[in-house]
């Protein structure tokens, strides 16, 4: 082999493919669809890519994988492993190259967990009313002495039985009017689209048809296959979404589009096949064909939108955010390479601005602030949170740069919402013992037959780094302006010195796992990211308090209300009325596939949405310092203050040190 030579790459499985000599493993796994885990899109900072090296001959695959067939340890490696440092054997899959035959292990801690997808249609009660109708017609034999083409007969049937005029036939349904009308002895029923268009023909009689909405996240791409006649929700199911082997979050997708031409190609294929997939298996759960699917509906964030549609998402890198369009897309499902009914209609909710999505105008329509006398706060929390403040009278809208945070990136023992990961934690605040619960398991670590369930634990994910940081800020050990109290070391084995500074010993047993000073300032940006973009909200509308709170999305869903509201997340409100609204983005998806009054709605409404930019607006770096504190350095929390017992301030920062706090990168999309 020579260094020109291409490099033929392949998974035991039987998946191939090409690449240069000199790739990196990270690109091989790209190009086999490998989900080896990638935090920050190949730039070496994570190491969440860690990999192995297996030496020696493979018989079975014809393989002798030896030292040199990786190339030498780079600086990227060299500078990560001084810092971080890598285990014995362990290369970062980013930064080592493939030179030759090499036989390569994915650590079970560098692969991309199979998330627990915890979305679900929760849909109201709404009148079904779908943009697809099906009209059985009876249509006249041809004879000799009229020579009109089957589809004109088809046409004029529709008209005379059901006074169906100026009606279009779909191109691809068009070759199937002849043998239909056969096969049905010159009877079918026809599937017309929103009154203008002929979308399906069967022989005979048919009275089911079907549609499915998805949700796509960055993280998880969730469907619901629905009846469109009854309503029903017959399947649901979920799938990582496997643009996160490009970056985990948002801008290190769009980065990665940037830095490689031809990127966004890469990003639209994957996600696209892995709703042909999800398709697929949504079919399969219901028991029925996917060609009987004869309509599909969409949301996402700005960025999921685009990369979906094929549209080049690098202007949403920058201010302005422009987006390509804003306004709800249609158009047929095989455009987009989704095997289905050949007919099938594409309908994608509209956007409102460059960060806030489709996905949030899903929500707005699932939980209907504008037809609420009360003043709502709705919140999709995420790696950028997208906020909507309002009443029937005035709606705003906004988002701001969490980070990943919240997701568990950025956390020295962070991990996604995945089987093994703690989920819930509390701490004697007496004593500093922790207790826990992990996902897949309902027991707390403190039961007997904790032990015996056998779940390995991985780390910490959202909802647990939450509510650590929260008992430990009720328990005194973290201050209200963020520090871990060094004094606490000298009480409590517990915390331990860390450097300059100190940490929380969670777990003492392998994994060992710790609450650093870095992973409290990581949450402390996050959250106070958040509360700046809802107050922001509150000072353009002119309130001071919300009369409802609802928390959506999957870790939204998922966080303790209390807890949130500890940490300072979201503004103090009466606890009984803050809530999760579960997929709000994804039953806003099943609202418009059932209804076509809902697409008009929500249509209507995103263009009566007050958008408001945070990056430009001066009084967000002076709420975002005053919500770095514990839950806040200014503002009170009566109704919080009735539940649980808050911790004095700390003295409060002087005006030095809070010029010194650095204002989240809107254009990183976190907190830096």
């Amino acid at each position: 082999m020579t260094a020109e030579d291409p490099l033929v790459v392949f998974t035991p499985s039987g998946r191939r493919g090409r690449m240069a000599a000199g790739s990196t493993v990270l690109e091989a796994a790209r190009t086999l669809a490998v989900d080896l885990d990638s935090v920050c899109g190949g730039r070496g900072i994570c190491g969440r890519c860690q990999v192995t090296q297996s030496i020696g001959e493979f018989a079975k695959h014809g393989i002798s994988s030896t030292p040199d067939h990786l190339g030498a340890w780079t600086e990227t490696e060299e500078t990560y492993r001084g810092k971080r440092g890598l285990g014995d054997g362990r290369r970062l899959g980013c930064a080592a190259a493939v030179l030759g035959d090499v036989v390569i292990d994915v650590p079970a801690e560098s692969q991309v967990h199979r998330q627990v997808v915890r979305k679900r249609a929760e849909v109201h009660a709404i009148d079904v009313d779908p943009v697809v109708r099906l009209y059985y017609v009876e249509v006249a034999e041809p004879d000799m002495h009229d020579p009109t083409g089957d589809a004109q007969r088809l046409l004029a049937a529709l008209h005379d039985q059901w006074e169906l005029t100026g009606l279009t036939i779909d191109s691809t349904v068009l070759r199937e009017v002849q043998p239909a009308l056969r096969r049905g002895q010159w009877t079918v029923t026809v599937a017309v689209h929103d009154g203008a268009t002929i979308t399906a023909v069967w022989p005979g009689f048919r009275d089911t048809a079907f549609g499915i909405a998805v949700d796509i996240g960055s993280t998880t791409i969730a469907g619901h296959l629905c009846d469109l006649f009854t309503g029903e929700v017959r399947a649901s199911a979920g799938v990582m979404n496997p643009q996160i082997r490009f970056g985990e979050d948002l801008m290190s997708r769009v980065s990665y589009v940037m830095m490689n031409p031809g990127g966004d190609a890469e990003l639209t294929a994957a996600v696209r096949d892995a709703l042909d997939g999800l398709i697929g298996e949504l079919a399969a759960e219901a028991g029925i064909d996917r060609r009987d699917v004869l309509e599909l509906t969409f949301v996402g964030n700005p960025i999921m939108h685009h990369l979906f549609l094929g549209l080049d998402p690098t202007e949403l890198g920058g201010a302005p955010f422009a987006l390509a369009t804003d306004a709800a897309v249609r158009l047929p499902a095989r455009e987009l390479g989704l095997a289905c009914h050949p007919g099938a209609r594409v309908y994608v909710l509209p956007c409102i601005a460059g960060h806030v999505g489709a996905d949030t105008a899903g929500a707005m329509l699932s939980e209907a602030p504008h037809r609420s006398a009360e003043t709502q706060l709705l919140v999709d929390v995420g790696t950028n949170a997208e906020i909507v403040l309002g009443n029937r009278d005035r709606l705003l809208a906004a988002s701001s740069p969490t980070g990943p945070a919240f997701e568990g990136a950025q956390i020295s023992s962070g991990t996604r919402a995945a089987v093994g990961a703690i989920e819930r934690v509390r701490i004697d605040a007496d004593t500093l013992e922790p207790r826990y619960q992990v996902i897949g398991s309902d027991l707390w670590s403190d039961d007997p037959e904790f032990a015996a369930e056998k779940i390995d634990i991985i780390g910490v994910c959202g909802s647990g780094i939450i509510e650590v940081i929260a008992e430990l800020f009720l328990a005194g050990v973290i201050r209200s302006d963020g520090t871990i109290d060094p004094a606490a070391a000298d009480r409590n084995p517990r915390v331990i010195a860390d450097g300059r500074t100190a940490s929380y010993v969670l777990r003492d047993a392998a994994p060992r796992l710790l609450v650093t000073q870095n992973d409290v300032r990581a949450i402390q940006l996050a959250k106070a990211a958040l509360y700046a973009g809802a107050k922001l909200l509150m000072d353009h509308l002119g309130v001071d308090r919300v009369d409802q709170i609802r928390l959506a999305g999957a870790f939204g869903s998922h966080i303790d209300t209390t807890y949130a509201m500890v940490l300072g997340l979201i503004p103090d409100c009466d606890l009984e009325r803050v809530s999760a609204a579960g997929n709000a983005a994804g039953v806003g998806a099943v609202l418009a596939l059932l209804s076509g009054a809902s697409r008009a709605e929500v249509e209507g409404l995103v263009r009566k949405v007050e958008k408001i930019e945070t990056a430009v607006e001066p009084r967000f770096q002076e709420h975002f310092v005053d919500a770095m504190a514990l839950p806040h350095a200014t503002a009170d929390y009566p109704e919080l203050a009735r539940v649980v017992t808050l911790p004095a301030r700390t003295e409060p920062a002087t005006p030095e040190r809070r010029r010194r706090r650095r204002r989240p990168d809107h254009n990183q999309e976190g907190p830096e």
